[in-house]
């Protein structure tokens, strides 16, 4: 025999599960009202489905201001120093990195007869690994704090060139700047894209699209002919902007000869203007 308790609750999860997650909460205040919530504990956290979706947080892009100076160079060291781990990556790849990590070991076990010892070997290598894979971006973002963004006003927006902020929230989320190009080819005049970064909590939203129109809108305005800019192998979303936005590829070097033995590329791009 059903009594009427019973049947209230099969009832109602029989109808919860069928209209889904509007009508669950009935399941849960019916096993509540049959004293299934106190008999069994783990109903106490079941779910409610109330899930609720952040909106893009609104931004707005402007010029430059010192009061900016802190926030800018918090955002350009972050967004550089984020390529260290993916430069260590890289390097492990690296087939001549593959030889070091095993041939060094094996020659110390077959020299000392001890296991330990190249496991302690090998873990120093991994660490000398990593702090030159972090190097390199470290002294660029030293040369850069002493030199164009330690005084971004005389560097830029007194030189002709401009910086942009996307701000959101009161808070700097991204940055990108340009000069004119000091000798450009014959015929053109060329304006080059610097210091792109946005905040890594502040990305998918379409700030560094938007911060790259600018540039481009900003050269167009001023009778520019092309924007240029250089980025590496590594940065492969930045890549991917670019050659969407219509970038196209002129040329690659390497900068440094740590880059040629790590075999890290410098692309060229360039956007020039239809009716140039």
């Amino acid at each position: 025999m059903v009594t009427a308790e019973k049947y209230t609750f099969e009832q109602g999860l029989h109808g919860s599960w069928e209209v889904g997650k509007g009508k669950f909460r009935r399941l849960t205040w019916l096993l509540s009202s049959a004293g299934f919530r106190d008999r069994y504990s783990c109903l106490s956290w079941m779910p409610r489905f109330e899930t609720q979706k952040s909106p893009m947080a609104p931004y707005h892009i402007r010029q430059y201001q010192d009061s900016d100076h802190k926030s800018v160079v918090d955002v350009f060291t972050k967004g550089m120093e984020e390529h260290i781990p993916s430069t260590f990556r890289h390097m492990l790849m690296l087939p001549r990195t593959l030889l070091l990590l095993l041939g060094v070991p094996l020659a110390l076990v077959l020299v000392s007869g001890s296991w330990l010892l190249a496991v302690v070997c090998i873990f120093f290598l991994l660490l000398l690994l990593r702090f030159l894979a972090g190097q390199p971006w470290k002294e660029y973002v030293a040369t850069c704090l002493r030199t164009d963004m330690a005084d971004i006003t005389k560097s830029y927006l007194n030189a002709h060139g401009s910086f942009w902020v996307a701000e959101s929230g009161n808070q700097v989320v991204g940055i990108v700047a340009a000069l004119p190009v000091k000798d450009p080819p014959s015929g053109r005049k060329q304006l080059q894209l610097f210091r792109l970064s946005v905040s890594s909590q502040h990305r998918g939203q379409g700030i560094a699209k938007a911060l790259v129109r600018t540039v481009l809108q900003f050269a167009r305005d001023q009778g520019y002919t092309d924007v240029v800019l250089e980025t590496s192998t590594l940065q492969q979303g930045a890549m991917t902007l670019y050659l969407g936005m219509g970038f196209q590829k002129t040329g690659q070097r390497f900068l440094t000869m740590f880059w040629r033995l790590v075999g890290i590329r410098t692309i060229q791009l360039k956007y020039p203007f239809p009716s140039a």
